[in-house]
């Protein structure tokens, strides 16, 4: 018996994840993988996605342009490995001509999210304001050089999911 060859499904983009609600977002993040950390090495592009909340309708529209635009602030982060599960990175702010705020560390922990490996930005570094060492970012890779991330709040009763993010290495 010959059976056919199953349609190869088309690359997701960050273009793709933009246009997703939070929660396919979500189901999209709980399926990721998490690589070693040498691969993120570099600064790669980054972009806003859907807000917790606020994912359909006409502000939602207005945001996704505006954070799919070269004028939003945010460029991405820019990351440096030291082994294979911890590492260092920083955000690249289109601001004054461009400059890099708020580093963070990087290693592999328990997601927030569902508990699973996921790489961890810890931004509770004493150079950062009070208000950047509050979030608490994840990424994992869900599709070949794309990787998504939920930002979160760290309130008293555990992080508070605000937005998910991509990293673009594609």
């Amino acid at each position: 018996m010959v059976t056919a060859a199953k349609p190869s499904q088309p690359p997701i983009t960050v273009d793709d994840l933009a246009r997703m609600t939070t929660r396919d977002a979500t189901d999209l993040y709980k399926r990721g993988s998490v690589p070693s950390m040498t691969v993120l090495d570099g600064a790669p592009a980054g972009r806003m996605l859907s807000v917790a909340g606020l994912d359909r309708g006409r502000v939602a529209a207005r945001l996704a342009k505006i954070a799919g635009s070269s004028a939003f602030p945010w460029a991405g982060k820019s990351f440096s490995a030291t082994g294979d599960d911890r590492g260092a990175g920083i955000n690249r702010i289109r601001l004054l001509g461009g400059r890099d705020w708020f580093p963070f560390d990087t290693l592999i922990g328990p997601s927030a999210v569902d508990g699973q490996p996921a790489i961890i930005l810890d931004y509770d570094k004493p150079q950062n304001p009070w208000f950047i060492r509050k979030i608490h970012d994840e990424l994992r890779e869900v599709a070949p050089d794309l990787y998504l991330g939920p930002a979160m709040w760290k309130t008293a009763s555990g992080p508070r999911h605000l937005l998910y993010f991509a990293i673009d290495k594609q």
